[in-house]
């Protein structure tokens, strides 16, 4: 006769091989795969010639790149994996592939310094992206440093150094200009503006509350830039590189301003308004990595 040993309630339950995910994590990584996808594309493009589409596919990066990190805090789903697939998506897409970009398109005709020019882009991306890692927020600084970064953000120095060939594009590119050694020059600039403790505008406190009067006109703005961008995309992205430049001298002049005003009140210590990294201030902008 055969025995069998008894079965308990605990027995007879069974722990699941894999533990279930929910969707709301999966779906933010989901559009930092795509936005990577896209960087990846772009460096296809520019391998075949192809520069329209490889530009297009830089700008859909930096888009994609904008909402993932607003859907993960939409959705709850933030979290450390996809943080750091977030930065590491960021340096693929705005590090590699412009400097791939600039490097097959002119970079190549400068030598040994065209390569050079390129390797400290990227490498500028890696350390921008990995000084905002490190960072730790320090919950005594003021509330206005919220609107600065330190430094050019990596998706906007992406498309900012990419200006020379929009220019090529339109028939703006002045003799000069096309210089394989001046664009360097001017890829080695927007390098050294990544890893710059400037303060530049971040736009995140913007757009949080909208009057409810400007909802309509607020939509046709938008329909607006983006029909302009699909229809006219290098006047746009030359038009807004320019522009983005020249913001930088207004928002060092209003976080000085900021600063001064703040150290006239006795909120600032020591005057120093280097000593901490600005990226820290605002909610982060890659809780999920975004």
């Amino acid at each position: 006769m055969n025995e069998t040993p008894d079965q308990g309630p605990a027995d007879t339950r069974r722990t699941p091989r894999f533990r279930r995910v929910p969707l709301r994590l999966i779906i933010p990584n989901m559009v930092t795969l795509l936005a990577l996808c896209s960087g990846l594309t772009a460096v296809r493009m520019a391998f075949e010639g192809r520069w329209e589409f490889a530009v297009g596919a830089v700008l859909v990066a930096a888009v994609l790149d904008g909402l993932d990190g607003r859907v993960a805090r939409m959705m709850k789903g933030t979290s450390r994996f996809g943080a750091e697939l977030d930065s590491l998506s960021d340096f693929v897409n705005f590090g590699v592939t412009p400097a791939l970009m600039l490097y097959l398109w002119i970079l190549k005709d400068a030598g040994n310094m065209g390569w050079i020019a390129g390797l400290i882009f990227a490498i500028s991306a890696a350390l921008r992206l990995a000084r905002f890692n490190v960072a730790l927020d320090d919950p005594n600084k003021p509330a206005w440093a919220s609107r600065f970064f330190t430094g050019v953000p990596a998706p906007a120095g992406a498309l900012t150094v990419l200006l020379p060939l929009y220019l090529d594009f339109l028939g703006l590119f002045p003799h000069w200009f096309a210089d394989s050694a001046f664009v360097a020059a001017y890829t080695i600039g927007v390098a050294f503006l990544l890893i710059s403790r400037l303060p530049t505008f971040s736009g995140k406190t913007l757009g949080t509350r909208v009057r409810r009067d400007f909802v309509l006109p607020l939509f046709l703005v938008a329909v607006l830039v983006v029909a302009l961008t699909v229809s006219y995309p290098f006047r746009m992205l030359a038009g807004g590189a320019v522009l983005y430049l020249l913001t930088i001298p207004l928002s060092w002049r209003a976080h000085r301003k900021l600063v001064l005003a703040d150290a006239s009140l006795g909120l600032d210590d020591d005057g120093d308004e280097c000593d901490t990294d600005l990226d820290n201030i605002a909610d982060r902008d890659k809780d999920h990595g975004g």
